[in-house]
């Protein structure tokens, strides 16, 4: 069985817009590289042609990965736990109770995580951690660098 992959209704929307422009776009794009880079002559001995022709593998390459993951998708809709538990799709403020600092995470699916904009995954330790909590619960996360602990403040989404 295919893995199933889990998206917010606008983590799947971006795949789609990815996906398209990769198609109607860069396709076209690469193609004229490829194009341009042959009227230079020998191509044994050509970089544009062959930068060209890797960039089209990376691109062709990502189009089958975003045609896999969007064929096996599993689009989160809202239920009527929406704000008063964490779930996938849920925004929730936390306070890390070690530093006193609150922050604000999204909980996504593995394939939309960017935990560098508070995007993070339900299969992470922080995101597994939160998963069913409710407002005011302390969540403790195992990880690599040593145990969070954060306090639910608030679910907002």
């Amino acid at each position: 069985m295919a893995k199933q992959y889990k998206f917010t209704e606008d983590g799947f929307k971006k795949l789609q817009d990815e996906l398209d422009h990769l198609k109607n776009v860069a396709r076209t794009e690469i193609a004229e590289k490829i194009k341009e880079a042959r009227s230079f002559g020998d191509l044994s001995e050509n970089s544009e042609y062959d930068e060209a022709k890797n960039e089209q593998a990376r691109i062709e390459s990502r189009i089958s990965e975003l045609e896999n993951m969007l064929k096996n998708a599993v689009i989160l809709d809202d239920d009527a736990d929406a704000g008063k538990k964490v779930r996938l799709g849920s925004k929730v403020r936390v306070l890390d109770v070690e530093l006193g600092i609150e922050d604000e995470f999204t909980i996504v699916g593995s394939a939309e995580a960017d935990p560098m904009n508070g995007a993070i995954s339900d299969e992470s330790p922080v995101g597994k951690a939160m998963l069913d909590a409710k407002v005011g619960k302390t969540v403790i996360a195992e990880t690599p660098a040593g145990e969070l602990k954060y306090k639910i403040v608030a679910i907002l989404k």
